[in-house]
C-alpha cells in the first residue's frame, strides 16, 4: 500500500484518537493494540517516514496513561480498604446492628427449640451428622470432623463454600431483602441448634474454644454478607428521590464492595478451621487468644474504625466517590 493511501485510509481514526482522549481502560487498550498495528506496518514500509514518528508518539501517549493508571491502582487499593469501604460501612452501621440483632435472635429461637426438642437438632442439623458427632463424643474426640480431610483440600473447599454462601446471601436481597432474610434466618436456627447439642453434651465451653476459633470470623462475616445483601434490597423498597433502577444499582455496588472485601477473612477463617481447629487441644491461651484477636479486628474495623474515619472529616459524595478532608 503507498504510504498516502495508508494515511488516508487511517487519518481519521487517529485524529479521533489524539482530539478525544479518554480514560476507558478497554477503550485505551483497544486504540493501543490497533497503533501497535499501524505502527508495525509503518515500520516495515516507511520505516524513516513522519507517519511512523507519528502513530510512535501516540502509541506512547496511551502507554504513559495505561501505566500512570496502573501505578495508581496500589493507592486505589489502600484508600478503598482505608476510607472509602470504613465510610460506606459507617453508612449503614445501623442496617449492620440490625442485621446482629436479627442472627442473634434466630441463634436464641434455634437454641430455645432445641432444648425444648429432642428431635429438632436431627431436623436441623441432619441424621448423618449427629450420629458421627455423637460416635466421636462416645470414642472420646467430639471435635474429630476437623480431622478427617488434608488441610490444604480442606482450606480451598471451605474457603470457596463460605465465599459461595456469603455471594448467594448477597444476590437474594434482590428479592427486596426477603431472600437475605430467609438465609440469616436458616443459618441463625442452625448455628443456634447446633451450638446447644454441645451444651446439652456437657462440651458447651470446649466447643467454644474450638470452633469459635474459626467462627468469630466466618460467623461474623456471614452475618456481614446478609447486611450487603440488605443494602441492595432496602435500596429497591426505599429508593428515596431515585428511580427504582438506579437505587438498585447504588445498592447493588455498595453491597458489592463489601461482599469483596469479606473475601480475604472468609480465606482466613478456612485457613484457621483446616489448620488450626483441628487441634482440639491446644493450650487454653493460645486458643483464647485467636478467639480474641478474631472478635477485636471485626469490632474494630466494622465498628470503631468507619467512626474513626468519620471523624477525621473523609466523606462520600453522592456518587460513592471518596472526598478527602480539606488538610489532607
Amino acid at each position: 500500500m503507498r504510504e498516502s493511501s495508508f494515511i488516508k485510509r487511517n487519518l481519521d481514526r487517529w485524529k479521533k484518537i489524539k482530539e478525544e482522549p479518554t480514560e476507558d481502560p478497554d477503550v485505551m487498550a483497544e486504540r493501543f493494540t490497533s497503533l501497535l498495528d499501524d505502527l508495525a506496518y509503518a515500520k516495515t514500509f516507511y520505516s524513516h517516514s513522519k507517519v511512523t514518528h507519528y502513530i510512535n508518539g501516540m502509541a506512547s501517549g496511551i502507554f504513559q496513561r495505561i501505566y500512570r493508571n496502573h501505578k495508581g491502582d496500589k493507592g486505589r487499593i489502600r484508600n478503598f480498604f482505608y476510607y472509602l469501604l470504613p465510610l460506606l460501612i459507617r453508612k449503614h452501621h445501623r442496617l449492620f446492628l440490625f442485621t446482629f440483632c436479627y442472627f442473634l435472635l434466630f441463634c436464641i429461637i434455634g437454641a430455645f427449640s432445641a432444648a425444648h426438642d429432642e428431635t429438632f437438632v436431627r431436623g436441623v442439623l441432619g441424621d448423618g451428622y449427629v450420629n458421627m458427632t455423637e460416635e466421636n463424643i462416645a470414642n472420646g474426640d467430639p471435635f474429630g470432623v476437623y480431622k478427617n480431610e488434608n488441610e490444604w483440600l480442606m482450606w480451598v473447599r471451605i474457603a470457596y463454600n463460605n465465599i459461595q454462601v456469603s455471594m448467594i446471601c448477597f444476590v437474594m436481597g434482590i428479592a427486596f431483602s426477603a431472600g437475605t432474610l430467609w438465609i440469616l434466618f436458616k443459618n441463625g436456627i442452625m448455628l443456634g441448634s447446633f451450638q446447644y447439642f454441645f451444651f446439652a453434651k456437657g462440651l458447651g465451653w470446649p466447643s467454644v474454644l474450638v470452633i469459635w476459633i474459626h467462627g468469630t470470623l466466618e460467623i461474623s462475616s456471614i452475618i456481614i454478607a446478609g447486611t450487603a445483601g440488605m443494602i441492595m434490597g432496602n435500596s429497591l423498597l426505599f429508593p428515596g428521590t431515585h428511580t427504582r433502577t438506579e437505587s438498585l444499582k447504588r445498592g447493588a455496588m455498595d453491597g458489592l464492595k463489601v461482599i469483596v472485601a469479606l473475601v480475604p477473612i472468609f480465606i482466613v477463617a478456612a485457613f484457621l478451621e483446616s489448620f488450626v481447629t483441628r487441634h482440639t487441644s491446644m493450650p487454653l491461651a493460645l486458643s483464647i487468644s485467636i478467639l480474641a484477636l478474631s472478635a477485636a479486628f471485626i469490632i474494630w474495623y466494622f465498628v470503631i474504625y468507619p467512626l474513626r474515619v468519620e471523624k477525621m472529616g473523609y466523606r462520600l459524595d453522592a456518587e460513592g466517590k471518596l472526598l478527602k478532608p480539606a488538610a489532607a
